[in-house]
């Protein structure tokens, strides 16, 4: 049918509690468009705080191509696995400062200057995102 979208979705993990330390692996599962056509950014936000850019990847059709924020370059990695339509964000030596709800969007929702990120057109339907929390608890 001409006009009609496909339903996009990206799904994440559910929160998890990780010891400092410890490595967390987070997904998001893309369904609804082609990940090789668009960057999907990971976006973290820190209670109280302004959202911060991770990073950005895209597997395209032949290599990878990816960013990094200048603070995420050391202990975060990206991957992606094409066939499952799924990326990947890795965070390993976890510490206190790693707590905060991690996101994953599509490339046209999001900008980044700085190594901040913001929401681009709120009303875009485009824009589905589920948070995903790390906390650090010693417990």
């Amino acid at each position: 049918l001409a006009g009609v979208f496909s339903e996009i979705k990206m799904d994440q993990t559910p929160s998890e509690g990780k010891r400092p330390g410890e490595t967390v692996k987070m997904s998001c599962v893309i369904s609804g468009f082609d990940m090789t056509r668009h960057f999907i950014h990971w976006i973290r936000q820190k209670p109280g705080r302004a959202l911060e850019w991770v990073g950005r990847m895209n597997a395209g059709r032949n290599s990878a191509d990816y960013d990094y924020g200048s603070s995420f370059q050391s202990r975060f990695i990206m991957t992606e696995n094409v066939p499952s339509s799924t990326q990947y964000l890795q965070i390993s030596s976890l510490t206190a400062e790693d707590s905060a709800v991690y996101f994953c969007a599509r490339s046209d929702t999001v900008t980044e200057s700085r190594g901040t990120a913001a929401q681009k057109h709120p009303q875009k339907k485009t824009f589905n995102v589920v948070m995903f929390a790390l906390s650090n608890s010693k417990c």
